[in-house]
């Protein structure tokens, strides 16, 4: 070992370390940090910026608009990437990293690896308080950044140069560890990013990383093989951990093989394509009544790389309470929900180990060919559902359209609100990993940010591709500025912008349950004495994007054929009714909570109701 040092910043060590970063992915070395995304403030610009103007080649600095919009296209560049690479964001001291906790938590519930750089009081605290310091009197080492700790796999304050030796590796190790994946943080007071160290040459060399495969202990596999061995009627649920892992061939081989009826979460969405005859469709709350219809009846239940969220059980009431569950996963925590008989360790490899250990078995046909009919019910209502003029305009209408039009490649973005549930739904899958339904934090506002980075990303390696956005008028309104962002950088968007009147998934939960409209749509606000339309339309268009209105159905396919020849992010805005349009089949029971007791007959009833499909619910951890 080499005893040359070279004497930095702290800052500069930071950034000369990611530069230095490679990752193998299918025998391609590239950086495993793709750039950054970042705001300058008092926090970061002097040091950090110095730092990173060295290297802005290398690692690109795109400038956001608003540092919670920057979370959320790194979030969606990883997701993208499969996990395998990641962005930084980097915030300065103060509201500017507080804005990016929302982003972190997303990072943090779906699992993916984000690299947070932020801005923090002075070490020596000689000139407290500065500027935006929040100011802790019984504890003075506590401030913001300390928040973070709650939505991070790794969380580290540099408190001297040398700490980054330690710390760096570790974030990283974190970032792309399968089953710890997560955002990181690094708090970064303002005086140390300056401060300079005699660090080792050798910790700047270049080092290429590949992501680890677990294999799953033998013993394991054995016994979730001689379980589903015994099943009569097996499915396979298919989460987005098959997708992380590289793993769609082996689980289309395994089901092939055996004939198991698949199934697939939102995160999994696009692990089959729709055509494919074992897809039975997605599962749980925003699913199929295919899907739902095997769920409910399987007896042996194999699940990859899901972590069995409620939307996937239907709060645990969409499988019998005497199924048995086999959940592979590559996070121990994950592997072992709800008394799993767990198989821990990498999806790619458990599957193979496990289709050795499966020998000859094969569904009992009967069960298959079920599963294959209800799959030919749901398409016959999807068909019907997206047919446009079967009813006022709807979500499900827009969907079909721009299904029908889309190529193969193109990459679909959705997240809160009612799309979620209706793009999970309706969407016929084209093309492996071409969905991202954003339904772990199901986080309004990252429709449009998650596109820009998703496009980043994508302009990477298919840049004949598009990047599709669904958004609602809730959504849009809360963050659009990166239909901005995505002008400046070139990053061509096609943002389908579609207007209910305001939040009117809420108001149809508020309904079901037996509440009156209210405070959702802004027709229904108590203090809007009117409600105003925004013009979405010249919003976009002041942006710098193309911009056009479509009436129906007709005009939205000639609005997204343009969109699709034009040179840069385009916008069509289409009124959808609130109440009309919904996609009414394809839902399982979903845990909410009503009240007790109510002045209101009806909040009564719905809550009888309710209580009295709690029966289904499976008990376990």
């Amino acid at each position: 070992m080499s005893d040359a040092t070279v004497r930095l910043t702290t800052a500069q060590a930071i950034i000369r370390y990611l530069d230095a970063q490679f990752i193998e992915i299918e025998g391609v070395r590239q950086r495993v940090c793709g750039g950054g995304f970042g705001i300058f403030g008092h926090g970061n610009v002097t040091c950090l910026g110095e730092a990173l103007y060295d290297h802005r080649e290398t690692l690109p600095l795109y400038r956001g608009q608003n540092e919670q919009g920057m979370g959320f296209a790194a979030a969606a560049y990883a997701k993208y990437h499969l996990r395998r690479r990641f962005m930084f964001c980097t915030a300065s001291a103060g509201p500017g990293t507080a804005n990016l906790l929302t982003a972190s938590a997303l990072a943090h519930a779906n699992r993916l690896p984000m690299l947070m750089l932020c801005g923090d009081t002075f070490l020596t605290r000689l000139p407290d308080p500065v500027l935006q310091q929040l100011e802790h009197f019984g504890n003075p080492a506590m401030g913001l950044n300390d928040g973070f700790q709650a939505v991070t796999r790794y969380w580290d304050r540099i408190t001297h140069p040398a700490q980054v030796i330690q710390s760096l590796p570790a974030a990283l190790a974190t970032m792309l560890d399968p089953a710890e994946c997560g955002p990181a943080f690094l708090a970064l007071p303002q005086d140390v990013q300056g401060w300079a160290y005699d660090y080792p040459v050798e910790f700047f060399a270049e080092r290429t990383h590949r992501i680890r495969r677990v294999t799953p202990d033998a013993d394991e596999i054995a016994e979730a093989a001689a379980l589903l061995k015994t099943a009569q009627r097996p499915i396979i649920i298919a989460g987005g951990g098959v997708q992380y892992s590289g793993a769609v061939a082996e689980l289309t081989a395994f089901a092939e093989a055996h004939q198991i009826p698949v199934v697939e979460t939102i995160a999994g969405r696009a692990n089959l394509r729709f055509d494919h005859p074992l897809n039975i469709g997605p599962v749980g709350v925003t699913g199929s009544d295919s899907a739902n219809a095997v769920a409910e009846a399987a007896d042996v239940v194999l699940s990859v790389g899901s972590r069995l969220q409620d939307f996937t059980t239907g709060s645990w009431t969409a499988f019998a309470r005497d199924a048995r569950f086999i959940s592979l996963n590559a996070a121990r925590h994950d592997a072992g929900k709800h008394m799993s008989l767990p198989v821990v360790g990498d999806a790619k490899r458990g599957l193979e180990h496990l289709a050795a250990a499966m020998g000859d078995y094969r569904a009992p046909e009967s069960w298959t060919t079920f599963a294959q009919d209800e799959r030919m019910k749901w398409n016959a209502y999807v068909a019907e559902n997206v047919r446009p003029g079967n009813r006022p305009n709807s979500y499900a209408q827009a969907i079909g359209v721009v299904n029908a039009l889309c190529d193969p490649r193109d990459r679909v973005v959705t997240a809160a609100g009612g799309l979620p549930a209706e793009v999970t739904a309706n969407w016929r899958t084209l093309d492996i990993g071409t969905v991202d339904v954003e339904f772990g934090f199901s986080c309004m506002g990252y429709e449009i940010a998650g596109g820009w980075g998703a496009r980043i990303a994508q302009s990477e390696g298919e840049p004949e591709a598009d990047t599709i956005v669904f958004v609602g008028d809730g959504s849009y309104l809360l963050m659009n500025s990166d239909i901005y962002s995505s002008v400046l950088t070139r990053k061509k968007l096609i943002v389908l912008v579609l207007d209910n009147g305001g939040f009117a998934v809420i108001n149809k939960l508020q309904n079901n349950t037996g509440n009156e409209s209210f405070n959702n749509l802004l027709s229904d606000a108590p203090t809007i004495p009117e409600a105003l339309p925004v013009d979405f339309v010249a919003h976009a268009a002041s942006m710098g994007a193309h911009a056009t209105y479509a009436e129906n159905a007709d005009e939205l396919a000639e609005a997204f054929k343009a969109a699709k020849a034009a040179d840069r992010t385009s916008v069509i805005v289409m009124n959808v009714d609130a109440y009309e349009g919904w996609t009414t089949q394809g839902h399982a029971w979903w845990e909410v909570g009503t009240p007790h007791v109510s002045d209101h007959e009806s909040v009564r009833e719905k809550h009888a109701e309710i209580e009295a499909t709690r029966t289904r619910q499976r008990r376990g951890v």
